[in-house]
């Protein structure tokens, strides 16, 4: 059935006011129940997911367009804005014409079986958004986020996730302590492991740890690790990004899992 959209043409409307508080506070989700994203693909993303938006907001323009119709129509309101109010709502330098306000999904308890992924302090949303997309594409279901790490939702990290948010089980403000309940080993990256990680039989499932982007896994953290191991770089580059090496160590999870030989 086809939704009729409601014009909204004042900044005081009280779904805008609402929606601009959101987006200015990176964990604000947690306390209003709901999220926004923004552009096409991430609203693709989240349908294609069996998503179900509560609200569409798109500019007038994009009404128009036939693929941002089909895609507004999927949510049960539609809200149009003039460009200029659209854009009072955007995290990007040039605004999307779409947008969604979908409920967040909530914080559930960890699955102590699931294939996993650590984040201990991450601050870099950029960061944490690449190793979720990464976790994502090489079959790891779920992210563990410990206290201190950047907010798994907020838009920056959203946007950096590609979507990748719609399909893993996501954790947030966990202790150290609650890595205790996984029932799969832990496995930790360092420069100064002895071990390189493609000469070593990686357990699966596991739950890769990656640390803050300047101190690394703490101590507390690294005490629940089965393993530590090492990147090799022949390049001599003392270390890597920290999405880079979990891109890494995540993809080499999954080339084992497939039974591929090492080569060279």
């Amino acid at each position: 059935m086809s939704v009729a959209p409601k014009a909204i043409s004042s900044r005081d409307n009280p779904l805008l006011v609402r929606l601009r508080k959101l987006v200015a506070d990176p964990g604000g989700y947690r306390k209003a129940g709901v999220l926004w994203i923004e552009g096409e693909h991430l609203c693709e993303a989240f349908v294609a997911k069996g998503g179900v938006p509560a609200q569409a907001i798109l500019t007038e323009a994009g009404w128009q367009r036939p693929g941002l119709r089909t895609l507004a129509e999927c949510a049960s309101a539609v809200a149009l804005l003039p460009p200029a109010l659209m854009a009072g709502l955007s995290t990007l330098e040039s605004p999307a014409p779409l947008g969604f306000v979908v409920d967040w999904p909530g914080s559930p308890a960890p699955d102590p079986q699931a294939p996993s992924v650590v984040l201990d302090r991450l601050q870099d949303a950029g960061n944490v958004g690449a190793i979720l997309r990464s976790a994502a594409a090489f079959g790891f279901a779920q992210v563990l986020a410990l206290k201190g790490t950047a907010a798994l939702w907020s838009p920056k990290v959203l946007r950096a996730g590609m979507g990748a948010h719609f399909g893993l089980r996501l954790v947030e403000g966990l202790e150290p302590g609650a890595l205790g309940s996984l029932q799969l080993p832990l496995l930790a990256t360092s420069s100064h492991g002895a071990t390189a990680i493609d000469a070593t039989r990686l357990p699966w499932p596991c739950a890769w740890v990656f640390g803050h982007e300047g101190q690394g896994v703490s101590d507390e953290v690294r005490g629940h690790c089965a393993l530590e191991l090492g990147i090799p770089q022949p390049g001599g580059e003392e270390s890597l990004n920290v999405a880079a090496a979990a891109a890494v160590c995540l993809y080499e999870s999954g080339r084992q899992r497939r039974g591929r030989p090492s080569t060279g």
